[in-house]
């Protein structure tokens, strides 16, 4: 039983989404111990996490940490070592999940429909690269977005309209990490799609994310005010149907669990695309998953214990 186990809520931690993660942790702990379970907190930049989880008796962990040695299934195989259960996807899926340009190549596999893209790397960029600069005219058109490989929470993205942006919008994405994906644009509708659960997970209601003005970047994401929400999404049921299928397809060929949220883009004319998959969606109360789940009826604490159950497949 639930009851009787202790569990660690591990957040912050080291990447550009620390302060994100110290949210999301604060709301599980309070909602934990709102509930009267028996809770450690651990932050992977402040304590020795090693010696914390070999000196503590941690029944499961609850992982709050977003971007890198969170997401990336670095913190999931130094927990597998443990023997220690945990909440969310495995090491695999986790790490496909994080590197946006391999996850791609396994969506165009399966044929679930994602926008068109190149990729490269620091080491092959050169500032005066006319050969990409190329390859992005004839594979791609403008505007396209640029973003890292290997982040979160649009850090280092950006949309690029004019060919004479494209190298400093590069560049700035190479601050962040050593490949950089460019993406074809989709126009439209920005929706996101939470789901709970291993091979049959839980659809949650479609999200339409609505940013008062710009893109749904980092500052929209965490600013209150500037981004609007409408849960379920108005779409046409067909579209509606269509993009549920497949942020399922996307969860399941990346061998998610427990827990995930697919973002997707839909056209002017109805046609859904998915952009990538979060292994460890946000969790604070008015983060988009839980609006999500709330609207069919899960509370907050309900979805932490409903989200602890499946790491202990209970």
């Amino acid at each position: 039983m639930l009851e009787d186990k202790t569990i660690a809520v591990i957040r912050g931690g080291k990447s550009k989404e620390r302060e994100v993660s110290l949210k999301t942790g604060k709301a599980i702990l309070a909602a934990l111990k709102k509930q009267g379970f028996q809770t450690i907190d651990l932050d992977p930049a402040n304590d020795d996490l090693y010696q914390a989880l070999s000196a503590e008796k941690i029944d499961v962990a609850f992982i709050a940490l977003h971007g890198r040695f969170g997401e990336d299934g670095t913190i999931q195989g130094l927990l597998e070592l443990k023997g220690i259960p945990y909440t969310g996807s495995g090491v695999l899926a986790s790490s496909l999940a994080m590197d946006k340009v391999t996850s791609k190549r396994l969506f165009k596999q399966i044929e679930v429909t994602t926008p068109q893209f190149i990729s490269v790397s620091k080491k092959d960029f050169k500032e005066e690269d006319e050969q990409l600069k190329s390859d992005i005219r004839k594979e791609l058109k403008l505007p396209v977005v640029i973003k890292p490989a290997l982040e979160g929470s649009s850090i280092g993205l950006s949309i690029v309209e004019e060919e004479e942006k494209l190298i400093d919008s590069i560049e700035n994405a190479f601050k962040y990490d050593r490949e950089v994906l460019i993406e074809e644009y989709i126009p439209g509708r920005e929706i996101t799609v939470g789901l709970l659960g291993d091979e049959d997970p839980m659809v949650l209601p479609i999200i339409e994310i609505m940013p008062q003005e710009g893109v749904y970047d980092f500052e929209a994401k965490y600013t209150k005010g500037m981004t609007k929400f409408d849960v379920p999404a108005n779409l046409n049921e067909q579209v509606y149907n269509q993009a549920q299928q497949l942020a399922l397809q996307a969860h399941q060929v990346l061998k998610c669990s427990g827990v995930s949220r697919v973002d997707l883009r839909v056209t002017p004319q109805g046609k859904p695309y998915v952009l990538e998959v979060n292994t460890i969606p946000g969790m604070t109360e008015t983060s988009l998953l839980p609006q999500a789940a709330a609207a069919i009826g899960i509370d907050f604490q309900e979805l932490v214990v409903r989200i602890l159950k499946l790491a202990l497949n209970e």
